[in-house]
């Protein structure tokens, strides 16, 4: 394999580009180290050393860490580590890795992340904010089967109406409609909406 192209990222980091095509970044020291220069030729051998031994080792590493600092889905670590400079092959890998582990789980980020939100936002929402984050449609209804069983939305709705401060005996009609508009705007049901302000009128 030809070195075809060294173009630096930092002052101590670089992409090395092999017969045209990206291969992977390596540090300074390290292009001495293996005295990798323009033009110049990388064996078989020393290419899968660097690959395996040096930039495979520390995509698994920096995916550990990223799963460290923050719950994260199988989409988002992999277009981490691809804004970190590792390419497709090696981020395939790294999150392989990690998955053998346990540590990347979309089915468990899904219901965590609909337990700890279901009071306060629709399905609309959560449906939305979980594809955005790359979990796939199954694993999302999935999720939402575990998590809500036979509930409905009623408890969030409850919520927003008391964070809203909205007081359906005081209330005019401009403000229901107003009200009832947000939350359907937000994907709730408007039955649900009806019954839980109208429970609300008869507990008060």
């Amino acid at each position: 394999m030809t070195v075809t192209k060294i173009e630096p990222v930092t002052k101590s980091k670089y992409k090395i580009y092999l017969d045209g095509q990206f291969a992977f970044v390596l540090y300074k020291g390290e292009l001495s180290r293996y005295q990798i220069e323009e033009d110049g030729l990388l064996e078989e051998a020393q290419y899968q050393r660097i690959r395996n031994d040096i930039v495979l080792k520390r995509a698994k590493l920096r995916a550990m860490h990223l799963l460290t600092d923050m719950g994260r889905t199988e989409s988002q670590l992999r277009s981490k580590l691809a804004l970190g400079g590792y390419p497709e092959d090696i981020v395939g890998e790294a999150v392989e890795y990690v998955k053998s582990f346990g540590y990347i789980d979309d089915m468990e980020y899904a219901r965590s992340f609909i337990e700890s939100r279901k009071d306060k936002k629709s399905r609309k929402e959560l449906y939305a904010a979980l594809s955005q984050k790359g979990v796939e449609k199954e694993l999302i209804e999935q999720a939402f089967e575990e998590c809500y069983g036979n509930e409905d939305s009623r408890a969030a709705i409850e919520a927003i109406l008391q964070k809203k401060k909205y007081d359906p005996h005081t209330a005019d009609h401009a403000q229901t409609q107003k009200i009832l508009g947000y939350l359907v705007r937000k994907g709730f049901h408007y039955e649900d909406i009806r019954q839980v302000i109208q429970v609300s009128e008869w507990n008060a």
